[in-house]
């Protein structure tokens, strides 16, 4: 689909990702279609993945989720069963926003999400830890955000 995509389709995307609210009409107007094709346009980008979802962008602070740290997790490497019990806690905990499998000397980088230093440390010595096949953990804390960006780079990939 990359090949495929038209210059309407590529704005299309861009709008999307930082307003994805817009009404058919609206996205029409501001990408310089009728909203009759627009719409056909992206159930086209929907069906072939290139959107994936809609969502709703929070602000943590305000929600009281003052902390934010990323962490270097090195597992267990002599065996499936502590990396699969590793993968396994990842799912089922509501802190951890996004994991990353990684090259370097760590195996895993999480972004995990508290309400303060007293809740991230229960998560850390209670259950990360604690997690069968955890070996060594490292964290940094967030001091100041300067870019949080959700949007993909699309003006550098589809050049016209």
């Amino acid at each position: 689909m990359l090949q495929g995509l038209t210059r309407t389709d590529r704005r299309i995307l861009e709008v999307l990702q930082t307003e994805g609210r817009l009404s058919n009409v609206e996205l029409a107007a501001r990408v310089g279609l009728s909203a009759s094709p627009c719409l056909r346009r992206v159930k086209a980008l929907e069906e072939v993945g290139l959107i994936s979802s809609y969502v709703a962008l929070l602000d943590r602070r305000k929600l009281g989720l003052d902390v934010v740290a990323y962490v270097e997790v090195q597992v267990d490497r002599r065996g499936d069963a502590g990396a699969d019990a590793f993968r396994q806690m990842v799912l089922r905990e509501p802190a951890v926003v996004a994991c990353q499998a990684m090259t370097g000397a760590f195996d895993y980088l999480l972004k995990v999400v508290t309400p303060n230093l007293d809740t991230y440390a229960d998560f850390t010595m209670k259950r990360l830890l604690k997690t069968p096949g955890v070996k060594d953990v490292r964290s940094s804390f967030v001091l100041e955000t300067i870019k949080d960006s959700t949007a993909l780079p699309l003006i550098q990939m589809f050049q016209d």
